[in-house]
């Protein structure tokens, strides 16, 4: 798949204001500062889409962007910010998990990680709980272009073992992107592209 056009549509807290349409919608999420806004921008070739930022957790709305205007791609506030106030986090947990529970329209969320580091338990919990409410998931793994091939292939090792031992029937699909070298990009659009093939 080619983005051929990419435009920002609404930002909200509120699901009910979300498009009213029945076009098909993938969710980004992950934690604060795992490079969500470099990836979009990377993947729809367009480099101020999703406002980039030194400082994490700048996404904290509900963003809409329609995408060759078949489909929606939504921006989902990061979790785990270290510096939002407990109000703001339980806000942020509050609109995030209604809208994975009750938006009729998405088909899938990709969970993003940051390869660099260890498996952490925020992530592993998130997984579980997509897992646990039947969320379709797949997993993208940024910033792959900080780590040597043998450490990479640790790194994805060691969260495939943790899922393994979770008991998962079976691995969600997985993704290693580097929005910096522009790796991966193609894979994740190619595979939401079969998905709204399988809809119509």
């Amino acid at each position: 798949m080619y983005v051929k056009s990419a435009r920002f549509v609404i930002s909200n807290t509120d699901i009910e204001k979300c498009p009213n349409n029945n076009l098909p919608e993938y969710a980004f999420i992950g934690r604060s500062n795992v490079g969500k806004s470099s990836l979009i921008n990377s993947i729809c070739n367009k480099k101020a889409l999703a406002k980039t930022s030194s400082k994490p957790g700048k996404t904290q709305l509900i963003n809409h962007y329609l995408i060759n205007n078949k489909w929606f791609l939504v921006d989902l506030p990061g979790y785990g910010y270290a510096n939002a106030s407990k109000t703001k986090k339980e806000i942020f947990q509050s609109f995030i998990t209604t809208y994975f529970i009750k938006r009729k329209q998405l088909i899938n969320a990709f969970l993003l990680i940051d390869i660099r580091h260890e498996p952490q338990k925020i992530d592993v919990n998130f997984m579980r709980w997509l897992g646990n409410n039947q969320i379709p998931f797949s997993i993208i793994f940024t910033k792959s272009d900080k780590l040597k091939t043998h450490t990479l292939n640790e790194k994805l090792n060691n969260y495939k073992q943790i899922m393994i031992h979770e008991v998962w029937e079976s691995l969600p699909p997985i993704f290693v992107t580097s929005s910096l070298k522009n790796k991966g990009g193609d894979d994740i659009l190619n595979y939401i592209d079969n998905l709204n093939s399988e809809l119509s």
